[in-house]
């Protein structure tokens, strides 16, 4: 949601944006494994997993949490007139429950604080609640904040 940096604070307190599912595969897991040499057999031996209370491979609880980026796109409240968005790191953090393989999940977004820095910079927080499909405990939630340039 797109809008005048002078009326987000309006919008605080509301939810703003819920993604589409998606789909957290096997693959997905073994390239983030590879990526941060994180191959725990939890996450990468499907055999041993079957052994776990999960009876499978759970996603990494980081790799559900980078994927903030990608379900929160067109799901918060963003200024007018961007420059450019700089990730400017995360309040909260926790995990809830195991995201199993071949889960789908999605976020869900409300603006929690709005914040003028300076000229043309602004700090927003949402406070993301990622989802699992058909589960009642969300996989983590998280509170994003994000500095955004914008020319005035």
């Amino acid at each position: 949601m797109i809008v005048p940096a002078e009326e987000m604070e309006k919008y605080i307190g509301q939810e703003v944006g819920v993604s589409d599912w998606f789909e957290i595969n096997q693959d997905r897991i073994n390239q983030f494994a590879e990526g941060t040499n994180d191959h725990q057999f939890i996450h990468v031996d499907e055999e041993m997993a079957k052994s776990t209370p999960w009876g499978t491979t759970i996603a990494h609880g980081f790799l559900t949490l980078s994927m903030i980026t990608y379900l929160s796109a067109d799901n918060t409240v963003m200024p007018e007139n961007i420059q450019m968005a700089i990730n400017y790191g995360l309040d909260k953090v926790r995990f809830m429950e195991a995201v199993p393989v071949n889960s789908k999940i999605r976020g869900r977004f409300v603006l929690s604080d709005v914040q003028y820095k300076k000229a043309g910079r602004w700090l927003v927080k949402h406070t993301a609640t990622i989802e699992i499909e058909g589960k009642d405990k969300p996989a983590a939630i998280v509170e994003p904040l994000t500095l955004f340039i914008i020319t005035e």
